[in-house]
């Protein structure tokens, strides 16, 4: 199932704040050098709707679950105010090495701090107090129950909390999909809009991206 008619992507993708020369070469990279993974990057529009949000709250505090090869944490992170820190967690030392690369290059290095391993106890290890303004998760799916748990009790009141894939590809209305993915997905989207915490919406932006605001 096409969530959004593909003959569409390109023009929305240019009527969206574009791309620089950095995040086109590492884009290039991801699809030369990870084929089968380039998926888990995000998609231009979609980093400039991050930035967007980032800088329409005045995130100073963000938090980033799953950053592959770091193209969503440069969008992010130059939308940053002076002082601002992005906080993003991942496992793959051969992705971040990628990551590494083009934030220095972008200029961001000193605004990311990233922590290795696994997601959850990376979470877990944070202050319990309600200081993040922002965050991201977009990393594997089975996780997504936890990782909402656990960045919900850390976003301060309006703060937001995004989620990509939230419509899996459209499997989410197929009762068919039982994968893990698919129902870790409906979980985490029935969940979020029972959560009397918070108010959210689910746009159909590319796979999916669902927007909660802590009440």
């Amino acid at each position: 199932m096409k969530i959004v008619n593909p003959e569409l992507r390109p023009y929305l993708i240019d009527h969206a704040t574009p791309a620089d020369e950095i995040l086109q070469e590492l884009a290039a990279e991801n699809r030369r050098a990870y084929p089968r993974d380039v998926r888990m990057q995000i998609t231009p529009d979609q980093g400039a709707f991050l930035a967007l949000l980032v800088r329409l709250t005045g995130a100073r505090t963000v938090v980033e679950v799953g950053t592959f090869t770091g193209y969503s944490a440069i969008w992010i992170a130059r939308a940053l105010p002076e002082g601002g820190r992005l906080i993003t967690c991942d496992m793959s030392e051969e992705w971040t090495a990628v990551a590494r690369r083009y934030w220095e290059r972008a200029d961001v290095t000193d605004r990311i701090d990233l922590r290795m391993g696994d997601a959850a106890e990376t979470l877990r290890a944070m202050p319990r107090e309600e200081h993040v303004d922002l965050a991201f998760v977009d990393a594997d799916k089975v996780g997504y129950p936890v990782y909402y748990e656990e960045v919900l009790t850390r976003l301060r009141p309006n703060g937001l909390m995004v989620l990509d894939n939230t419509l899996q590809r459209g499997q989410v209305v197929d009762d068919s999909d039982t994968s893990p993915s698919t129902l870790a997905i409906r979980e985490i989207n029935d969940a979020i809009t029972a959560d009397k915490r918070v108010e959210s919406v689910l746009l159909s932006v590319y796979d999916g991206l669902t927007v909660v605001r802590k009440r």
